[in-house]
């Protein structure tokens, strides 16, 4: 018997982020180029002239207003916000942190890779301003994932699925930062239009509606809502992905194919086919929607508008006295390492976790130190956390010069291939 001819489309959520997230680390870094270079040409005074063009949105008596910046870094960032809420569903539901016991390792992995680079940082410019403390805090899971993707087959899967899972808890930790840190005096009337679409959510999902426009419209409420009520809004995005029901969406040329069939029969495969065409979650294919949308255009797009630091001669000897500088960049090139590393070490030793099959301490480190590549959510937080533009530009110096140096650092340790049976 011959099985019968499929016209579905693959789609296997693992796999499709890491190569997307691959691919976008090349239009990150020339976006982060592109800033800089437009920052420093002879016409650098348009840099800022065109991002803090104002734009806004008028309907009767109210007016809502912001300058392009903020209309990337709190406006289209959401659906990255969005993606980044769907990937931690899925991998929560369905994926590698599914089980206590998986999840233990990338997650202790990641509180001691946020908790010493805090640590560092005031140790270094607590004085000088402590708000920045949460900066040299996340992982760029793109420009971290495109590391690895240099690498190749060197080293193990799951040393890839370690680094993923430990910047999703690194996500998380970023964005309670972000909403508890760094939102300003809340107002209690508007938090509760942000809760109550919360629960509209919630109520729209039990009609199982399989249209995105009512949650678009409550998830643009909901923005508004936070963004007004002193919160920060893209936790809206986050918030609207944790909500993104596991239930099979409805697009039946899609497959998961990771879900396994394996050693079965021919009979039972073309079963298991048609089973798995609904088993594509609402999670899944949303993901596979979105992630290029987010990966290709708006971090990019959010790399240009906050990248262009003026680099002069005086600038940089500024830079270079500033604590704030020395803080950030000792902080993910050494802080995140080492944190990983200790922590990594300290949870086998407890018989808390496993290491990553087949993979040796020194993998395991240069992991730690791709995910000190802290660029996207880093000056994320520069923006919300530090007030003073000289120190905003010390840090993003610092988080520019620091994630070259921990992609360096990780490649030196990664390129070469551990002996088999090491770890």
């Amino acid at each position: 018997m011959t099985p019968e001819k499929s016209n579905s489309r693959r789609l296997s959520p693992l796999r499709d982020f890491l190569r997307t997230e691959a691919s976008s680390a090349v239009l990150l870094a020339l976006g982060a180029i592109t800033a800089l270079v437009w920052a420093n040409a002879p016409w650098a005074s348009s840099y800022e002239m065109f991002w803090g063009r104002e734009l806004g949105v008028s309907i009767a008596d109210w007016e809502f207003t912001l300058d392009l910046r903020h209309w990337i870094n709190d406006g289209i960032m959401t659906v990255f916000f969005l993606v980044v809420g769907l990937e931690i569903k899925r991998e929560l539901t369905s994926g590698h942190l599914r089980s206590l016991r998986a999840a233990m390792l990338p997650c202790v992995a990641a509180i001691g890779g946020m908790l010493v680079p805090a640590v560092v940082y005031l140790a270094i410019a607590g004085t000088t301003d402590p708000r920045g403390w949460a900066i040299p805090v996340a992982t760029d899971i793109a420009l971290a994932v495109g590391v690895l993707s240099v690498v190749g087959d060197r080293i193990p899967t799951s040393v890839r699925v370690f680094l993923l899972g430990l910047a999703i808890v690194d996500d998380i930790g970023a964005i309670v930062i972000i909403a508890v840190v760094y939102s300003e005096g809340m107002k209690l009337g508007w938090l509760l239009v942000a809760t109550g679409c919360v629960l509209i959510t919630l109520v729209i999902q039990r009609t199982n509606n399989q249209s995105p426009i009512p949650y678009l419209i409550i998830g643009s409420l909901m923005w508004l809502g936070f963004y007004e009520a002193g919160i920060h809004p893209t936790i809206a995005g986050v918030i609207m992905g944790l909500l993104a029901p596991s239930v099979p969406h409805k697009q039946h040329e899609l497959v998961n194919v990771e879900e396994n069939t394996s050693d079965i029969s021919v009979e039972a495969l073309l079963s298991a086919r048609r089973r798995l065409r609904s088993n594509v979650s609402v999670v899944e294919w949303l993901q596979h929607v979105l992630h290029p949308w987010t990966s290709y255009l708006v971090v990019p797009l959010f790399a240009i508008a906050n990248s262009g630091v003026s680099v002069t001669f005086d600038g940089l000897v500024g830079a270079a006295k500033s604590p704030i500088t020395w803080g950030i960049l000792a902080g993910l090139v050494l802080g995140k390492p080492i944190g990983i590393i200790a922590a990594t070490h300290l949870s086998v030793r407890f018989r808390v976790a496993d290491m990553p099959s087949e993979s040796s301490p020194r993998e395991v480190l240069g992991a730690g130190a791709a995910a000190g590549i802290g660029f996207t959510v880093a000056m994320f937080i520069t923006e919300l956390a530090l007030v003073d533009e000289t120190d905003r530009s010390d840090a993003k110096m610092a988080i520019l010069v620091a994630s070259v140096l921990a992609a360096l650092l990780s490649l030196a340790l990664l390129q070469r291939k551990s002996p088999a049976g090491t770890g």
